[in-house]
């Protein structure tokens, strides 16, 4: 095993990568991010569903790709461009802010940023 401290150095950029929180058979909005519809004013039974999902007669069919209800979570998430914090080598951590993908205790990928800004053209 190669010590952290060899890899990684406090402020450089990281992206870490791991398995999202899977959260079972999710409803449009939930899933898509979408907007509900209003709870009031002659609103009937229609306050949590996506709407129309398609045209008319023409093309008669909803097209493929449609955003609907399905799986959510449980797939590979890279967050880009977290910094490091600090660095305990006693204890091989790195301590990382921001918001790492997956459960608690479950197992991430840290490898340095591919699309991290450079300094040099900051003024």
């Amino acid at each position: 095993a190669v010590p952290v401290a060899d890899v990684f150095a406090v402020g450089q950029k990281v992206d870490v990568q791991g398995t999202s929180i899977g959260k079972g058979y999710a409803g449009t909005i939930k899933r898509h991010n979408m907007a509900s519809q209003r709870a009031s004013h002659g609103n009937s039974r229609s306050h949590n569903v996506p709407g129309s999902i398609g045209m008319a007669q023409d093309p008669g069919r909803v097209f493929p790709g449609k955003r609907m209800t399905g799986h959510l979570g449980d797939v590979t998430k890279t967050t880009q461009n977290l910094d490091v914090i600090r660095i305990d080598e006693a204890r091989q951590l790195l301590l990382i802010k921001g918001a790492i993908p997956g459960s608690k205790g479950g197992f991430v990928t840290v490898r340095p940023a591919i699309k991290a800004k450079s300094s040099k053209g900051a003024n």
